[in-house]
């Protein structure tokens, strides 16, 4: 389904020059093939905060291939990225805090908010970016790292550390408009290790559609270091519901990271299913996941085919609209059952067999309906926020065995079922984010292959909104 204000340059002008209140989409910059080395290759990237990770930062950055600006009253700030910018060929550059040198422009801004200690120290954000924040070139990104508000002992500094998000979620839809990204990222402390992949990803085009998210990175899960680039080389993935829209672009970036993926749809979608697994050279498994015997034949199969499976991505579901007076028992049954009811009883299956293997990653599909609810949808909502409380009970049973569980929560895609709305509706649901306009079912599924690497052992209970930023929900 095009947008028409996004594809079409003659109705971009048109609204420009009249003036009206609409506004008109910046194209966003996503991601090409498969993980790169330095995903960040000469993009200029300004570090500020006067936190304790500069010396992490910098062998973040530099190894990525950015070219680190840092913040700071004196020169000394950029001791911590003499090393690193001569291992990898990344020169830092020194800014006076305060200051912004007439016509530079960078790519991104990443703020170290861990030492926090109280409300008056939220200043920092505001006298380090605001000089900068309007020389951010367009789809850049904005990254704050704090430690997580829960773990503070003193209520002042729970405080401080809290409103980092408040912050992050509201520049994230004052810089939208020209394609830009903002998301805050909350390190518990002994997981700094941990934090090179989540912000690796988080300052690519791989994070295009995700904008006003928190991560918290734990030591929770067990996990060794990842590697960066064929992050899934060797792994077998499971993608239910893989015959189309967001299962077909998920198999698709999992098998460009190397993995085997198992194409997993009911059996009248045999044809289209088979089409995605030939193109990627991964396997069929024709199974409705509302039979009784689903589970049991879907962990036969995939321990006797494959010796297990690392990657259980749950996408297969359904909606059955109506208001709760006019839905019929049959409605309310089938959503429950497909979108929740049968991810626990095959999870459950994976895990009691052990077909599920250690250091394995679970990723469910929840929705922003199930977090801000949606007319018409009360079976639906409840069965996705069944998807959340899921994965948050899960993630520190499976913990032990370096395994993870999180869920992704879509908002506005542009697939098949959008395309169905009437117009006016979906022109309004476009809009209706920061960036104002739908996101691509690859968004949905670069979330997932992130959370789908080893590099994100650091995440696990989480559910992350692929929404662009909607002005909805949490």
């Amino acid at each position: 389904m095009t947008d028409l204000l996004l594809e079409n340059q003659n109705a971009r002008k048109l609204i420009k020059t009249l003036g009206l209140p609409i506004p008109v989409p910046e194209k966003l910059a996503r991601a090409k093939g498969p993980y790169e080395e330095r995903p960040l290759d000469d993009k200029k990237v300004l570090v500020c905060g006067a936190g304790g990770l500069q010396t992490t930062l910098a062998q973040i950055l530099t190894k990525a291939g950015a070219n680190p600006w840092v913040v700071g009253d004196t020169d000394a700030v950029l001791e911590p990225f003499i090393g690193p910018g001569e291992a990898w060929a990344r020169t830092p550059h020194w800014v006076r805090t305060g200051d912004a040198p007439e016509g530079e422009r960078i790519d991104a801004i990443v703020f170290d908010g861990t030492g926090l200690e109280s409300p008056d120290d939220l200043r920092q954000v505001y006298d380090f970016m605001h000089p900068w924040i309007r020389r951010l070139n367009r789809s850049g990104r904005v990254v704050v790292i704090g430690r997580p508000a829960a773990d503070a002992k003193k209520p002042a500094r729970a405080a401080a550390r809290a409103g980092l998000e408040g912050f992050t979620r509201s520049l994230a839809k004052e810089i939208g408009a020209n394609g830009t990204v903002a998301n805050s990222v909350f390190v518990e402390e002994g997981a700094e290790s941990r934090l090179g992949p989540v912000l690796r990803f988080l300052l690519s085009p791989r994070s295009a559609f995700i904008s006003c998210q928190p991560f918290h990175v734990t030591k929770l899960a067990k996990g060794d270091e990842a590697p960066d680039t064929h992050v899934l080389g060797g792994k077998v993935a499971l993608v239910t519901g893989a015959a189309r829209g967001i299962g077909e672009a998920t198999a698709e970036l999992l098998a460009a990271e190397g993995a085997h993926v198992v194409c997993l749809d009911r059996p009248a979608d045999d044809a289209p299913c088979s089409k995605v697994a030939q193109r990627i050279g991964g396997s069929v498994l024709l199974v409705d996941i509302t039979d009784e015997d689903a589970p049991a034949r879907i962990a036969n199969e995939l321990k006797e085919r494959f010796g297990g499976v690392d990657v259980v991505v749950h996408n297969a579901g359904v909606t059955r609209d109506k208001t709760l007076g006019r839905m019929k028992p049959d409605a309310w049954d089938m959503a429950v059952d497909i979108n929740l009811g049968a991810v626990i009883r095959i999870t459950d299956r994976l895990l009691e067999d052990e077909v599920l293997r250690p250091g394995g990653r679970i990723v469910c599909l929840s929705s922003v309906s199930g977090i801000a609810g949606n007319r018409g949808q009360t079976n639906y909502s409840a069965s996705k926020a069944g998807i959340v409380g899921f994965v948050e009970a899960l993630a520190p049973r499976v913990a032990k065995k370096g395994i993870t569980a999180n869920a992704i929560a879509p908002g506005f895609i542009e697939t098949r079922l959008t395309s169905a709305m009437p117009v006016a509706i979906r022109e309004v649901a476009r809009r209706m984010s920061a960036v104002g306009q739908g996101g691509k079912p690859e968004d949905v599924g670069q979330a997932i292959t992130f959370l789908a690497t080893p590099g994100a052992v650091g995440v696990t209970g989480a559910t992350v909104r692929v929404c662009g930023g909607a002005l909805i929900g949490a």
